[in-house]
């Protein structure tokens, strides 16, 4: 065996080494992808922190800066020119322009370049042309500053970073996909990026909010400062024309006219919203005209138009970016606040360099004049080779070499004995000095700006607010959004149709002997039923659904109802007793049985009636004519019986047996009215007590709005009304009996006026104007007070006075078309309050006083109720 060892040949054992050394198929897929996603991540989906730059848009603006002189170019030769540096298709060059272009900060575009507010795409390179803004030239590029390193191909030079001096990535912001990350930095406003920049250097906390150039609003309560995990909810602007008519203003960022429209029209055609039509009249500005149809309120169809269609958007903002060479998650206040540090560290460099410049040209121009006056230069005459001539220069420098900041080289020599005869003969000592006292006094203000850094970064933010920030004012209004119930708001799209004795139900079932149609309902709602067995049972609306023979009765559930009240009787199975009891049903689980009775043998409905408003009701019952009872027909009233929770056993009505119950009448809502609160921050009417209890409301009653611009209107108190609170001077419970108290500007005769009048209409959803409707004219405060008061504020030359007014002394109550009588005419008006009064103790125990108007920046109205003026 050992001879067959020593006789194994050699290249067997070569092979074997050779194997050792093989990298595994798995191994070399683990390199290259980790490899692959690092280019990814780090050359072409996520941005730079240093410069808010993706490595395209970076050599993008080399490639115009290259080529900038001050003339338009065409987009086809900047694709050109980018691609010396960029290692990818004209394509991708392109849209990256594009895109640039469309954000109308760093490129100052000419031709189509699209709409992002349409989804009209850019014409072809070849026609477009762009050049760089005046604030990229500004705020972008500085060789000096720039770290350089050579391209792909190693023919040119391009920037690592670009030392822009201003938080760009948060102004323009970024949106990409990598391998196995993604960033999504939302645009934010010019104008509050360079305040909050100041803010940060003065030492105040900051948080900034997106702002989108397609305007809208936006709820950023759950922005989360643009970290994973935040969400912003972003709004279309939807003005009423009229009754039939929408009109979408606004479109949300991240959408088009185009993609819009066509989420309506998906949402009609499911039956979630009904419209007649939609027309695009989008011009200059967005303008989609709605057409709802006959019968759809206004203020439901645009509930509906925001839970069912792009008319809102949710954006989900992800903020990643790259940090020396790693990509990290950050909050947008912290890219703020290092964007900050590198715009004073870069304006930090820029000073040191200059210093450093007047420091050269202030010793030169020093040694220019030393050379020339002390006539050094004539000293060389005699020398006969260049050394000496530099030595003897030198030398007739020494007695001034202890007053420059450094040593005296000798490239400084040279640069002296380059000074032309032409120049010595002209030179004069006065402009000299004058030349350097310039020079000194400019580096003198270098010197106390880098001692003041933090002021003179401030004042560089300043500067670029003033120069650029017109134009650029926020865009995106910041609301607080109301949550809007899908079911609420849903259009009814479907019929429910009912076999009440085989137990079937759906919008599918035909009409016929044993099916009935119920009511309308959308395709969204749940639908609770009872039947005779005492079960009842909650389930979504279906085509055809099975939920058990013998049902009693069958309607749309609606969450959290806290109105409807059920007056139930059954007999009891097990005792034979007959059993009453009210109830109402709160949280339930879909297609789960519950048994309203006792549960035993034999128990069932006896009666059964669904009361929407909590109504109590009288029954006649009659006992069998077999029972030893001696009252055998009596009434019943449920008002006697407390509202409790379904699972309640209820009282006994009668140990006798029952032979039928009859409705005889109904009675009186047990609940009363429904408290209403009006939220003005959202606009909205709510039963949670949130904002201003409007009082109790009941049957018809209606709420009486005032309007800034001199309008009133009766509404309803459906909690699906919509109000502008910018428009709303006084809103509250409509009673005919109060006297609407108001003062009113008067545009044609420039003065004010005071009326007292009653509302005396009743059309329900209808605006009357009870001022003059002369441009300019509108409402400066209003009240229901029975003796409201007002303060003027009056101005006669410099002096000024202020009165007080009894409203209901000044003018005697008329009818609401009246004028009214002018206020105090003789003297300028220049501000009215309206004062607080004692609350009056009516029915809903609120005080109707008005909101307080001026016009000219009055007090505030809250501290004024407070009692602080």
């Amino acid at each position: 065996m050992a001879d067959d060892k020593d006789n194994l040949d050699p290249m067997e054992n070569g092979q074997d080494d050779a194997l050792q050394d093989v990298l595994p198929v798995s191994g070399m897929y683990e390199n290259w992808f980790l490899d692959y996603a690092s280019y990814v991540i780090l050359e072409r989906a996520v941005p730079s922190i240093v410069d808010g730059f993706k490595p395209v848009q970076r050599r993008i603006m080399h490639a115009m800066r290259d080529m900038d002189d001050g003339r338009f170019h065409k987009v086809a030769n900047i694709i050109g020119q980018t691609m010396q540096y960029h290692p990818h298709g004209d394509a991708s060059i392109g849209d990256a322009i594009v895109n640039m272009g469309q954000k109308n900060l760093l490129i100052e575009t000419q031709g189509n370049w699209g709409d992002i507010r349409t989804g009209d795409s850019a014409a072809a390179p070849r026609y477009i042309e762009a050049r760089l803004s005046k604030f990229a030239l500004d705020v972008v590029f500085n060789s000096q500053t720039t770290e350089w390193q050579l391209s792909y191909d190693g023919r040119k030079k391009e920037p690592v970073n670009l030392p822009v001096k201003f938080p760009l990535l948060l102004a323009q912001g970024a949106e990409g996909i990598a391998v196995g990350l993604s960033t999504k930095i939302l645009p934010h406003n010019f104008c509050e990026l360079l305040q909050a920049s100041i803010d940060l250097l003065k030492g105040k906390k900051v948080n900034v909010l997106p702002d989108f150039p397609t305007g809208g609003t936006a709820d950023f309560s759950d922005y989360n400062e643009g970290l994973r995990g935040g969400k912003v909810r972003v709004r279309a602007r939807i003005e009423e024309l009229d009754k039939k008519t929408l009109i979408i203003k606004d479109i949300p960022f991240s959408t088009t006219t185009t993609s819009l429209i066509d989420s309506i029209l998906k949402a009609n055609d499911k039956g979630k919203i009904k419209v007649k039509k939609v027309i695009d009249n989008t011009a200059r500005d967005v303008e989609i005209e709605v057409h709802i149809s006959a019968g759809q309120s206004p203020d439901v169809v645009i509930d509906a138009l925001y839970a069912f269609t792009d008319c809102e958007v949710s954006i989900s903002p992800n903020a990643c970016v790259i940090i020396e060479d790693k990509p990290r998650f950050i909050s947008v206040n912290e890219i703020l606040g290092i964007c900050n540090d590198q715009t004073v560290d870069l304006l930090t460099r820029e000073l040191e360099i200059r210093r450093g410049e007047l420091l050269e040209k202030i010793l030169f121009s020093s040694l220019e004049k030393i050379f020339i006056e002390n006539r050094i230069y004539r000293d060389i005459e005699e020398c006969e080779t260049w050394e000496a001539v530099l030595e003897t220069i030198d030398k007739g420098l020494d007695p001034f070499k202890p007053q420059f900041y450094r040593e005296i080289t000798q490239d400084d020599i040279i640069r002296l004995t380059e000074i032309k005869i032409k120049r010595i003969s002209k030179f004069d000592s006065f402009k000299a000095d004058e030349l350097m006292k310039k020079l000194q006094d400019e580096l003198e203000q270098v010197e106390y700006n880098l001692a003041n850094i933090t002021e003179f970064a401030i004042t560089y933010y300043k500067n670029l607010l003033e120069k650029y920030g017109k134009g650029r004012e926020r865009k995106t209004e910041i609301k607080a959004f109301d949550t809007i119930q899908a079911t609420v708001v849903a259009a009814n799209n479907q019929k429910l149709y009912v076999n009440y004795k085989e137990g079937f139900l759906g919008y599918g079932l035909k009409k016929g002997e044993q099916v009935e149609m119920v009511c309308e309902c959308s395709d969204l709602d749940d639908i609770i039923v009872f039947r005779a067995d005492g079960i009842m049972i909650v389930t979504r609306i279906q085509e055809k659904v099975f939920v058990g023979k013998n049902i009693l009765y069958a309607d749309v559930f609606l969450r959290g109802d806290d109105r409807t009240v059920y007056n139930m009787v059954y007999l009891d199975g097990k005792t034979g007793r007959s059993m009453a009891k009210r109830f109402q049903v709160g949280g339930v689980t879909r297609d789960r049985e519950y048994d309203l009775t006792k549960g035993h043998k034999g128990s069932k409905m006896l009666y059964f009636a669904a009361r929407p408003n909590g109504e109590s009701e009288i029954v006649t019952v009659k006992l069998t004519s077999g029972c030893k009872a001696r009252i055998k027909v009596f009434d019943f009233d449920f008002d006697d019986l407390d509202i409790k929770g379904r699972g309640a056993g209820g009282n006994i009505l009668t140990k006798y047996p029952v032979r039928n119950i009859t409705f005889k009448r109904l009675g009186e809502s047990s609940l009363g009215g429904i408290d209403i609160w009006y939220d003005g921050a959202v606009g909205r009417l709510n039963t949670e007590e949130r904002g201003k209890k409007l009082g109790t409301f009941l049957g018809d009653d209606s709420i009486l709005v005032l309007f800034k611009d001199g309008n009133y209107e009766l509404t309803t108190y459906e909690l699906t009304n919509r109000y502008e609170p910018d428009k709303i001077l006084f809103i509250d419970k409509f009673s005919p009996d109060k006297v609407v108290s108001a003062v009113y500007y008067d545009g044609a005769q420039k003065t004010h006026f005071v009326k007292r009048f009653k509302v005396e209409t009743t059309t329900i959803g209808k605006k009357f104007n009870f001022i003059s409707e002369a441009r300019g004219s509108y409402l400066v405060v209003a009240s229901t007070d029975k003796e409201p008061q007002v303060e003027l504020e009056l101005k006669e030359g410099r002096s000024k006075e202020t009165v007080v007014y009894d409203i209901d002394m000044l003018i005697d109550v008329r009818g609401w078309k009246a004028v009214g009588n002018k206020l105090n005419p003789d003297k300028k008006i220049v501000n009215v309050r309206l004062l607080a009064s004692k609350p009056e103790n009516d029915m809903d125990g609120k005080d109707s006083r008005g909101d307080e108007g001026s016009d000219e920046g009055g007090e505030d109205p809250d501290k004024e109720q407070m009692g602080l003026f």
